[in-house]
């Protein structure tokens, strides 16, 4: 019976830390990475202004061909809904919903993260004009790890995940539209 009581006490001990660390750390995520395209600004943010082009070149979407997806209302406007259900992990169940379009330079979207873990974030894409006819792309995003969750910052380079992610998408944009 003692040696229970003590194995519990240990334990308690242990969430607790676990519990008062958390408190410490930080809950907000970043990334953004960027490509140069060889591409006229006005026919890049033309392709990347529709969410429905992002299977042809964002990771996540390549991840599980078998993945369920569903749209919902106009594409390349405020409120239309790009939803993906997937049976794997890495992938998940979620929607983004364009929020916000400022023609021609920057789409702001709302991801909605349901499973394996709920959360929400806010991500974007905006294109500027680079020297001789080429086009920057920044992809971002920004989020929050609520608490006690965000302990797993200490652990998980989110930044990195998150952009090197980005930054796959983002080279396969430019090799397809580049070959365009």
């Amino acid at each position: 019976m003692k040696i229970l009581k003590s194995i519990l006490l240990v334990i308690v001990v242990l969430i607790g830390l676990v519990l008062i660390t958390a408190l410490f750390v930080k809950k907000d995520m970043k990334a953004e990475r960027e490509v140069v395209i060889n591409k006229p600004k006005s026919e890049v943010y033309d392709y990347v202004k529709y969410l429905k082009n992002q299977k042809e070149y964002s990771k996540w979407a390549s991840m599980d061909s078998a993945m369920k997806v569903e749209y919902r209302g106009t594409d390349a406007t405020p409120g239309f809904v790009y939803a993906w259900e997937s049976k794997k992990d890495e992938v998940g169940k979620g929607e983004q919903e364009i929020k916000a379009v400022k023609e021609g330079e920057r789409i702001d979207y709302e991801l909605r993260f349901l499973e394996p873990m709920e959360s929400t974030a806010t991500s974007y894409m905006i294109t500027e004009e680079a020297p001789n006819n080429q086009t920057k792309v920044k992809w971002g995003f920004d989020g929050k790890m609520n608490y006690p969750f965000n302990i797993l910052n200490l652990f998980m380079d989110m930044e990195k995940m998150v952009g090197d992610d980005f930054s796959a998408g983002l080279n396969t944009l430019k090799t397809k539209m580049e070959k365009q």
